[in-house]
């Protein structure tokens, strides 16, 4: 997962998870299929350890505000943190679609981990307009977008070094921009 959140799908060889994993390169054809098998496991990896979490405990705040807000916190925190590859494995991922570069496959998983994600937003956005803490009429899916495009920005800030504490405006300016 490492290796593919680094480097990407194009620019990752199978000597590099041959090295990553300790297995030989039959025995990762063996275990895991070709590349883009291997890929999209990792995508999903990342999507169950280091996104589902954030997203769990978004649904799990009751006030909204407080939800987006420790949400867009905690995934700075991932997205920033040194001891990890840098930005966001998903967004890093989407840079290659379009290209051409990418198999068909690995496309649609990068498309359907954006599209997971945008909705959990959104569900949580819908329970919160339920409960009046959002007025009624609010573009769901604009403002879903738009969280989902503020994790992006703050991911592709990270991957180029930006310290965890400068994405903090950010999060703040986000914030701002929730209907009351």
């Amino acid at each position: 997962m490492a290796v593919f959140w680094c480097h990407g799908f194009e620019a990752t060889s199978m000597a590099n998870l041959s090295a990553a994993t300790g297995l030989n390169k039959p025995s990762l054809y063996a275990a895991f299929g070709d590349k883009a098998q291997l890929f999209r496991q990792a995508l999903e990896r990342y999507a169950k350890t280091q996104a589902e979490p954030h997203l769990r405990a978004l649904d799990r705040e009751p006030d909204l505000r407080a939800a987006i807000g420790g949400f867009l916190a905690s995934m700075a925190d991932v997205l920033a943190d040194p001891a990890k590859p840098g930005g966001c494995f998903i967004v890093n991922a989407t840079a290659a679609c379009g290209t051409g570069d990418l198999p068909s496959s690995v496309e649609t998983a990068v498309h359907q981990a954006h599209a997971s994600t945008s909705e959990a937003i959104r569900q949580r956005l819908a329970r919160a307009e339920r409960l009046g803490q959002l007025p009624a009429g609010t573009p769901l899916d604009a403002l879903a977008d738009f969280l989902l495009t503020v994790v992006a920005g703050m991911a592709v800030r990270a991957k180029a070094g930006t310290p965890r504490a400068a994405l903090d405006p950010v999060i703040a300016m986000a914030l701002g921009a929730i209907p009351h």
